[in-house]
């Protein structure tokens, strides 16, 4: 484990040492936000202060087993008192300060025999169980026998499988990561969503298999074109929604959820993609690359993941922001870590909209057009976007 003074003299050296983004302003340069644009996500070398790395890592070696800090100073401070803040606000424009960040842990594993969110034993799964995704997802935990009845039957049980049991399919339903299975009553949009993920590294990333987040590059503009065209059939949004069954029924436990709609993952496919033992293959991620003190900004739209830490010297330590431009709701207060900000975090509650703000076809509009919110893209966008891709939503 690297102890304090060590990370902090670490870090400097690898400030003056190593290229990249090192971050010297409160603003991405033009290229910097050519690369966004085009990726999806940038990393920051060095954008956060040593002190407040130092001060986050110290936290987490003092703290006592199963104490949750996403809502100490500490680990807020990440954003708050670092230049990401100023950063932020040039790229994306105004958000909310944090006041809850997911502090999130992966220790040292080995491939194992569970069944994942896929459907699929971890150690069959490629790139270091990559469980690639869309946030704002409802999730379950996934069943460990496999499954004998029907899809019809599947599909209910796990439903009902969540922490308020059986309620049928609605909107009422949470997962076991408190996500709603639908955002709104009518059940048209069943992913919430945001404008960016930041994450923010503790640990050293810099060798793939190091347990470190990874994410399907470029594929934010196809998922932008797939909402689009979900909305244009029939204005439902999500998975349920036109070409994306939440479920896929032909996995190994015949349990396991589509996160990402199966036509986005085929785009991504090459003869070098890598398979399940069924033979499905598989879109592979970019493992995002870190040291102790960088940063990633993702566009809400890319697919990511996690990924097993099976080859990196300790835990993996990232604290993750999820933040959303505050002209989408300006009147609502969202935490930093919720990725479904519409209703409330961890029961789902129906928070209370003024006449005329439908929350949810705001979020759909945002979906559908996902450079709206980044307020400081909008020379990059104007000037390489395919005028064919602007439509009305």
């Amino acid at each position: 484990m690297i102890g304090r003074l060590t990370l902090i003299n670490y870090h400097s050296f690898l400030k003056c040492s190593v290229a990249g983004h090192t971050m010297s302003t409160s603003q991405l340069s033009y290229d910097q936000k050519l690369e966004l644009y085009r990726n999806g996500y940038i990393i920051l070398k060095g954008a956060v202060q040593d002190d407040l790395v130092a001060a986050a890592v110290d936290r987490m070696d003092t703290a006592e087993k199963k104490v949750h800090l996403g809502r100490e100073k500490v680990m807020t401070d990440l954003i708050n008192r670092s230049s990401l803040t100023p950063i932020l606000n040039d790229v994306m424009g105004e958000f909310d300060p944090p006041s809850l960040a997911h502090v999130a842990v992966i220790p040292k594993t080995k491939p194992s025999d569970r069944f994942n969110s896929l459907g699929y034993r971890d150690r069959d799964t490629p790139y270091f169980g990559a469980v690639t995704h869309m946030d704002g997802n409802i999730t379950m935990r996934p069943p460990q026998e496999i499954q004998q009845e029907s899809p019809e039957e599947i599909y209910r049980r796990y439903i009902a499988s969540g922490p308020k049991g059986d309620l049928g399919r609605c909107a009422d339903v949470i997962g076991h990561n408190f996500v709603p299975l639908f955002e709104d009553k009518e059940m048209t949009l069943s992913l919430g969503s945001f404008t960016t993920f930041a994450i923010v590294c503790l640990s050293d990333q810099t060798k793939e298999g190091s347990g470190q987040t990874a994410v399907l590059k470029g594929a934010h503009f196809e998922m932008e074109r797939f909402f689009r065209k979900q909305y244009r059939v029939n204005r439902c949004v999500g998975p349920e929604g036109p070409d994306w069954p939440r479920l896929n029924y032909e996995v190994a436990n015949r349990c396991g959820l589509n996160y990402v709609p199966p036509e986005v993952n085929q785009k991504f496919l090459d003869e070098n993609s890598e398979s399940t033992p069924d033979g499905r293959r598989w879109a592979r991620p970019t493992q995002i690359l870190m040291e102790p003190g960088d940063a990633c900004l993702t566009m809400y739209h890319i697919p990511h993941t996690a990924s097993r830490n099976e080859r990196g010297v300790d835990a993996r330590r990232n604290v993750i922001f999820r933040l959303r431009n505050k002209k989408r709701q300006p009147d609502k207060v969202v935490n930093g870590a919720t990725d479904h900000p519409d209703r409330g975090f961890l029961e789902g509650e129906w928070l209370d909209f003024e006449e005329g703000n439908n929350p949810w076809e705001r979020s759909k509009k945002a979906m559908c057009h996902m450079w709206d919110e980044w307020e400081g893209m909008q020379k990059i966008v104007a000037q390489f976007r395919e005028k064919n891709e602007t439509i009305s939503a």
